[in-house]
C-alpha cells in the first residue's frame, strides 16, 4: 500500500484556506516529501503525520513557493531529536540552495545528503521502490517525479520443491538474489511467476504541457498535475509564465491513460477550483480538484477488495 497526501495545493502565495505546494507519500516504512512550500508543517500536523520520519525530500525547482518551508521543517525535525540522515534530491544547484537556506538553521543533529539531478531523465533506486525524475518546461530548471513500486511475480512453492531447492534459499530468491550452491546456480526466474502490476504516482507542477510528461505518466495510478489557471482568459498568462491550464492537464491525463487525475498548484485567483472541473471532466472524466489534505491509499491490484 502507498499512502499519498496532497499537503498543500497553492501556487505563488499561501492563503488562509490553502497552503503552498507539497506532497507526502509513505511506503513500507519510508516517507517521501516532494516540495516544501510555506505551511507544509502545518498541513502535516493537520493530517496527523510527523515530519521526523521523512527519509527523502525531492524538489521540483527552487522558486520560493516550493521550498520556502524547508528551514522551519529542518528545525522541527531537529527539535524532534532526529539523528537519521536525510536525503535530498533536486535539480542542479540543490547543495548551494540548501546551504543558503540553512544559514537560519545551521545546527542540526542529523546529516543531509544532496543528490543533484544531472540528466533530463534520471532514476534513483531504493529498497522496494524507485524515484524517477524528468525534466519539464518552466522558466527555471524544473523536474517532475514518479514514485514507482515494482512487483515481482509470486513465489511458486510447487516449482521450488520440484527443483529440489532447499527452503533456506527461498526467501533470498524471492528478493531477487542469484545463489550459487556448489556447481548449481539458482536464479529467481526458476521459482517466480510473471511480474505483477505495481504502483505509480506521477507528480508534476510548474510547466507547460510537454510530451515528456505524458511519456513518464503513462499508465500511472495517480497523476497529480499543475492546474494553475482554470479561467479560459488566462491562456496567454499560462504561455508567458510557463504554467498549465486545467484543460491542458486533462489532455495530458487522457494521453497518458492514467487512472486518476488530481489538479494542484492553483493560482491565488482561484477560490473554488471545482467551478472549472466541468470542462476538465469532458476531456478526462476521472479528474478531481485537489485540496489541502486530500489523501488516498493506493492498493496493489490483488489487495483491492
Amino acid at each position: 500500500m502507498l499512502d499519498v497526501c496532497l499537503l498543500g495545493t497553492g501556487g505563488m502565495m499561501p492563503l488562509p484556506y490553502r497552503w503552498l505546494t507539497s506532497l507526502m507519500a509513505r511506503y513500507n516504512g519510508t516517507s517521501i516529501l516532494i516540495d516544501c512550500g510555506e505551511g507544509t508543517q502545518i498541513a502535516m500536523k493537520e493530517k496527523g503525520w510527523s515530519p521526523k520520519p521523512i527519509d527523502i525530500m525531492c524538489f521540483t525547482h527552487y522558486h520560493a513557493d516550493h521550498i520556502s518551508g524547508l528551514p522551519g521543517m529542518l528545525l522541527t525535525m531537529g527539535n524532534a531529536e532526529r539523528t537519521e540522515p536525510l536525503l535530498m534530491i533536486g535539480p542542479k544547484g540543490l547543495t548551494r540552495v540548501v546551504n543558503a537556506l540553512r544559514v537560519i538553521a545551521p545546527e542540526l543533529p542529523f546529516p543531509i545528503e544532496c543528490m543533484e539531478i544531472t540528466e533530463p531523465e534520471q532514476e534513483f533506486v531504493f529498497d522496494g521502490f524507485r524515484i524517477e525524475a524528468f525534466k519539464v518546461n518552466h522558466n527555471v530548471l524544473c523536474y517532475g517525479y514518479n514514485i514507482v513500486i515494482d512487483r515481482i511475480g509470486r513465489f511458486d512453492v510447487q516449482k521450488a520443491m520440484e527443483l529440489q531447492i532447499d527452503k533456506p534459499y527461498w526467501g533470498r530468491l524471492q528478493k531477487g538474489e542469484t545463489i550459487t550452491v556448489g556447481d548449481r546456480v539458482l536464479t529467481p526466474d526458476m521459482v517466480l511467476g510473471a511480474p505483477r502490476k505495481g504502483l505509480k504516482v506521477t507528480y508534476c507542477t510548474d510547466t507547460r504541457p510537454v510530451p515528456m510528461i505524458a511519456k513518464k505518466a503513462l499508465g500511472a495510478d495517480l497523476f497529480i498535475c499543475e492546474g494553475m489557471y482554470g479561467e479560459p482568459d488566462k491562456q496567454d498568462k499560462a504561455y508567458e509564465h510557463k504554467h498549465m491550464m486545467f484543460c491542458e492537464a486533462a489532455g495530458l491525463a487522457k494521453e497518458a491513460q492514467v487512472k486518476e487525475l488530481w489538479l494542484t498548484h492553483f493560482s491565488p485567483s482561484i477560490v473554488r477550483a471545482e467551478e472549472f472541473m466541468g470542462e476538465v471532466r469532458k476531456i478526462f472524466p476521472n479528474a478531481f480538484a485537489g485540496k489541502d489534505g486530500k489523501s488516498v491509499d493506493l492498493l496493489f491490484e490483488d489487495d483491492e477488495k
